[in-house]
């Protein structure tokens, strides 16, 4: 799983000084007889991954939004900036808001993902948008998108994974090491 991880999962804190894993990962390895299935679940949603980078982020932001999921957010701001997302993009994304200049496919994948997070039944109309947007296929990778990141959410809130702060020892995020390095 680590090594996995410092290969494909970039930008946010996700271990301890001690090497110790943050994040969804510590309940993932604490519980196996059920971590084991969310963490090939979660590597077949990296593996497999096709939807456009901003779209699939605005997804997983909708998603944490709608889970409040604090480290969920903090890890996917990071990503989503890297992949493109504009920070007023990404911060009405966080706050539970969609933003008024989301291109069509981020409409769609936020429409998609928030009404899915909310625990709301997707109507036909925002089904087939997303279709006409991504396809038959990168629809249902969205769709599977967000009931991932809905249980790395859950696990999340429910081992109360806050995010990575001084108190821990670790940096908020690569920039706050940065500005660190320069005072």
């Amino acid at each position: 799983m680590s090594g996995y991880i410092a290969e494909h999962l970039k930008g946010f804190v996700s271990r301890r000084t001690d090497g110790a894993l943050i994040g969804p990962f510590a309940p993932m390895l604490r519980f196996p007889a059920f971590g084991r299935a969310a963490w090939i679940y979660t590597k077949a949603l990296i593996d497999n991954a096709s939807l456009p980078k901003a779209a699939h982020e605005v997804a997983i932001l909708a998603t944490g939004a709608a889970m409040n999921s604090r480290y969920e957010l903090y890890a996917h701001e990071r990503v989503g900036e890297a992949a493109g997302l504009s920070n007023e993009k990404i911060a009405a994304i966080a706050a539970g808001q969609r933003p008024a200049d989301l291109t069509e496919e981020e409409q769609s994948a936020y429409d998609v993902a928030a009404t899915l997070a909310g625990g709301r039944q997707l109507p036909a109309s925002t089904y087939g948008r997303a279709v006409r947007a991504f396809g038959e296929d990168q629809t249902a990778e969205l769709i599977y998108l967000v009931g991932g990141y809905c249980l790395v959410s859950l696990l999340l809130n429910a081992y109360d994974m806050s995010v990575p702060g001084r108190e821990e020892g670790l940096p908020d995020d690569a920039r706050e090491e940065a500005a660190g390095d320069r005072s």
